[in-house]
């Protein structure tokens, strides 16, 4: 049952790389956005609401999660590098770190503007943007990612179109390719 939140990341990965055939993904598009883009972004921001609490509960069922920062404290907590994992974009050669600024204390910059456009859309619409909308899906990969990094069920996911994390991959298959395992570098 916990593969649909992997298949609701396929679900945008895939409608991002449609978009794709009308916005090249790339550093000097990263400022474009569209209504599409909201829709992308204001669905990611809200499954990332979603898993993340359920990767909280996972790792201690006794506290209330219900912002940002009480998942920013049970999972750096629990997972030291998580913020520091990086998910590849290998078609377009880019790399992004989705929740770097995690290892500040500070929430990340999509984040904000995934906040902005779902409160304040009409002074917020240019932040509905290919950078933040990309780095939220990737957010949501890397979140997505460690809930289902001890699940038995791993072979059932499906590996997503635009964004890789192949690089921690140590042999486990995805049914459309490779699957995922954490290695131990990244939750020490």
């Amino acid at each position: 049952m916990i593969c649909q939140y992997w298949q609701y990341l396929i679900t945008l990965d895939s409608d991002l790389h449609k978009c794709s055939r009308f916005v090249d993904i790339n550093k000097q598009n990263f400022k474009t956005y569209s209504i599409e883009f909201v829709r992308i972004l204001l669905a990611a921001g809200s499954e990332i609401d979603v898993v993340a609490k359920i990767l909280c509960n996972s790792i201690d069922s006794t506290k209330s999660y219900e912002k940002i920062n009480d998942y920013h404290e049970t999972i750096v907590n629990k997972f030291p590098k998580f913020p520091s994992m990086i998910i590849d974009v290998p078609q377009y050669e880019l790399q992004l770190t989705p929740w770097k600024k995690w290892s500040q204390d500070k929430n990340p910059d999509w984040w904000r503007a995934y906040n902005d456009v779902k409160h304040e859309r009409h002074n917020h619409f240019e932040d509905a943007n290919l950078k933040n909308t990309l780095n939220a899906i990737a957010g949501l990969f890397v979140i997505a990612w460690y809930l289902h990094h001890e699940e038995s069920n791993r072979e059932k996911l499906n590996k997503p179109i635009l964004l890789s994390a192949d690089r921690y991959i140590t042999g486990t298959c995805w049914v459309n390719n490779l699957s995922t395992i954490i290695p131990e570098e990244l939750t020490d």
